[in-house]
């Protein structure tokens, strides 16, 4: 059974390599759509991972929208973020670099 979006966030510290994060400072929302969509807000400071379905305190470093079905497939591997950052499947707004960061931090 493909997992929910809310399972993928939950497990998403237990991917993190924090090795890589070192002076990593980053606050990522992802606005999802559609059926078990939502937003979520990743936050990325000394060394460490936090997920909330809250407000950020402060504003993010980039939001990206896409569909909840597209982060599923992405997450899983079957879904390529470069192609669907190409293909518009995905939109970022603000600072490309920190998603491109964060998506090697995480392992899409």
């Amino acid at each position: 059974m493909p997992m929910s979006v809310a399972e993928i966030f939950n497990g998403m510290a237990g991917r993190f390599q924090a090795d890589k994060a070192a002076g990593a400072t980053m606050g990522i929302l992802f606005d999802l759509s559609g059926d078990d969509g939502g937003q979520y807000y990743v936050n990325i400071a000394e060394g460490k991972l936090d997920v909330s379905q809250s407000a950020p305190a402060a504003a993010p470093s980039a939001t990206v929208k896409m569909s909840a079905d597209d982060f599923k497939a992405m997450s899983s591997g079957s879904l390529n973020p470069m192609m669907a950052f190409m293909t518009g499947k995905i939109k970022v707004d603000g600072d490309l670099n920190s998603v491109m960061k964060f998506q090697s931090l995480v392992g899409f």
